[in-house]
């Protein structure tokens, strides 16, 4: 079995370096707190606290390339989870299948600190990669939740295929990072995670496992919001009235009578999206449906293809709310042009989604609507198309 070990990681292999004895690097710690959430381009050149993280790397580089493991685990909080995890036997024949994946902070001392710990795991021979999610610091409850929210979008495409396929395990390791991160991540974990690790402090502490719960979604209790859902998780508000009974920690202001998805609203419509967008096809704002469509539509046998096909829609959907109805504004994302070559009185549409798939359409009053949805052999030739 391989295993994907993701571990948030803090500063404490930076700060652990700071010598307290000498009056000289006394205010190196409250400088490094005061510009912690500081990204690389907001730090100048030649600014002093990146002189100090500059001292301080090297030494945290020298600390593990001459320490023994324990002096190592000292070192580093994230270190000390993964020495845990492997019984302090990285080498061992039994993980070269196992990869990891180091979370940092957006920030000048998140990325430096995860790449000190990168090169270390690479020289000892593991699999091993860093992520640090757009905007992820505390500068901000806006920025936090941002990056949280980019966090959770990368663990959806990255992590969870994993996470299916047989004889693969997903541990969080928890043991460094910041707490407010920790915190998060410890119930995203339930999600996303096979098991999560923390060690107690101190000199040998044993290493706590905590097994993913049986968390389950109210499938049907949610059903009837899932219009709502979707589109909030395409980006739109909606009125606070059209989710009369949905569950609190699902929504969040975004100015009266509006509402937007929260964080844990998003967590919870990654697990349930799939069901709820493959059956029938949702009434969206801007969009209508011939019954040649819903024939194609039917036709799709893959849950998870019906699903893409319909959050494909809720963004032309957004697209079109947001420009109130003017096609113009799918082209970017969506690849919208004429159909040239179409029978005379027609003025046909069509746009992809993705890079075999298409939907024709035409503007129809307020509205488009959709004709046909398959491959471009199929739409075309739906459309009698004369090249």
């Amino acid at each position: 079995m391989s295993t994907t070990i993701l571990s948030t990681i803090g500063t404490s292999l930076l700060t652990n370096q700071i010598n307290r004895n000498n009056s000289e690097e006394k205010t190196w710690y409250p400088k490094l707190r005061d510009s912690a959430n500081l990204k690389d381009t907001e730090l100048p050149g030649d600014s002093e606290v990146r002189q100090i993280i500059s001292i301080l790397g090297e030494r945290a580089v020298q600390k593990l390339q001459d320490s023994n493991i324990q002096a190592i685990r000292r070192a580093s909080a994230e270190l000390n989870g993964i020495y845990g995890f492997y019984h302090d036997d990285l080498a061992g024949e039994s993980r070269p299948g196992d990869f990891h994946w180091l979370i940092a902070t957006d920030t000048y001392q998140g990325i430096t600190t995860a790449q000190i710990v990168k090169d270390f795991l690479l020289s000892q021979g593991l699999l091993v990669d860093s992520y640090a999610p757009d905007n992820l610091s505390t500068v901000s409850t806006q920025k936090f939740s941002d990056g949280i929210d980019n966090l959770i979008g990368w663990l959806e495409e990255t992590i969870k295929p994993l996470r299916d396929k047989p004889q693969s395990k997903i541990c969080f390791n928890l043991v460094g990072g910041f707490k407010s991160l920790q915190g998060y991540l410890n119930t995203i974990g339930m999600f996303y995670a096979d098991e999560i690790i923390y060690i107690f402090e101190g000199e040998r502490s044993e290493l706590i496992t905590i097994p993913r719960l049986p968390i389950t979604v109210d499938y049907e209790g949610l059903s009837r919001y899932k219009q709502q859902l979707a589109l909030m998780a395409a980006g739109a508000t909606i009125s606070i009235e059209a989710l009369q009974g949905i569950p609190e920690s699902m929504i969040y202001p975004a100015g009266e009578p509006e509402v937007m998805l929260s964080l844990w609203g998003q967590l919870v419509w990654n697990q349930c999206k799939v069901k709820l967008l493959s059956s029938e096809l949702l009434e969206l704002p801007y969009l209508a449906y011939r019954d040649s469509f819903k024939a194609d539509y039917k036709a799709i046998t893959s849950a998870i293809e019906r699903s893409r096909v319909q959050e494909d829609l809720v963004k032309v959907s957004k697209l079109l709310i947001d420009s109130k109805g003017d096609t113009s504004s799918l082209g970017s994302m969506f690849n919208y042009t004429r159909y040239k070559g179409t029978p005379k009185n027609k003025k046909i549409d069509h746009f992809r989604v993705n890079l075999s798939q298409r939907i024709s359409c035409e503007q129809q009053d307020d509205k488009l609507l959709l004709r046909y949805y398959g491959t471009h052999n199929h739409v075309e030739g739906k459309e009698e198309i004369r090249h």
